[in-house]
């Protein structure tokens, strides 16, 4: 196990595309401990890397809602997936691995739950050629696959309150509501739960005002 503990904070209420990532941000500022997160999209959406192209991402998926994202890779569409993020504050010892441990780490672990549909899951040795800014059509280094299929893949960002993970799985309906229910249990044996609180969508909507929903924040690059 990756975590001695670890919370879940429910949040089955589905959200618009800008609000999911200011609730991501505001569980970073505030977290004491470890913190997995799953989320629903209120309507299909693409997020891309904080580096990432808008034109792009609006010429390859148009008509879906875009947010930017924190951390970086390429353009992931939302809605039939499912979406996690992991937080761990600065003073828990997993912090300290390297960005490519830290990320080896967290995919083993999904890796191990997504074996129980699929005897061909595995990390990707290495880094595949770059075909596109599609998250999808280019795996990295531990990105999981299926045969040589991408099915799940993540983005970093480290800050001076902890270290953000946000990933996407591309499954199927049955598959994905097993996923939801069982990933706690990959990443820690003691796992606590308690829903998302008023307080944090609160403080997520003034976040969502004053950057991931602007169109500065959106059209940077």
């Amino acid at each position: 196990m990756i975590f001695a503990d670890l919370l879940e904070v429910l949040d089955p209420d589905p959200h618009p595309a800008a609000v999911n990532m200011a609730i991501d941000e505001v569980l970073l500022r505030e977290a004491a401990g470890p913190v997995l997160r799953i989320y629903r999209w209120i309507r299909p959406s693409i997020s891309l890397g904080y580096f990432g192209k808008i034109v792009e991402a609006e010429r390859t998926w148009p008509g879906r809602d875009c947010v930017r994202r924190w951390t970086g890779g390429g353009i992931v569409p939302h809605g039939e997936d499912l979406t996690y993020t992991l937080v761990v504050p600065r003073n828990c010892e997993f912090f300290q691995l390297t960005a490519l441990e830290s990320y080896s780490r967290i995919h083993e672990a999904v890796a191990s739950a997504l074996r129980n549909s699929s005897n061909e899951i595995r990390l990707a040795p290495q880094a595949a050629p770059k075909i596109s800014n599609a998250c999808f059509e280019n795996p990295a280094f531990a990105d999981i696959l299926a045969g040589d299929r991408k099915v799940a893949g993540a983005a970093q960002r480290r800050t001076r309150h902890g270290l953000l993970h946000q990933g996407s799985i591309q499954t199927n309906g049955c598959e994905r509501e097993r996923l939801a229910e069982c990933l706690g249990s990959v990443f820690s044996a003691r796992v606590h739960q308690r829903s998302v609180t008023e307080r944090e969508i609160s403080a997520a909507a003034r976040l969502e005002e004053e950057k991931y929903g602007r169109e500065e924040w959106l059209r940077r690059y």
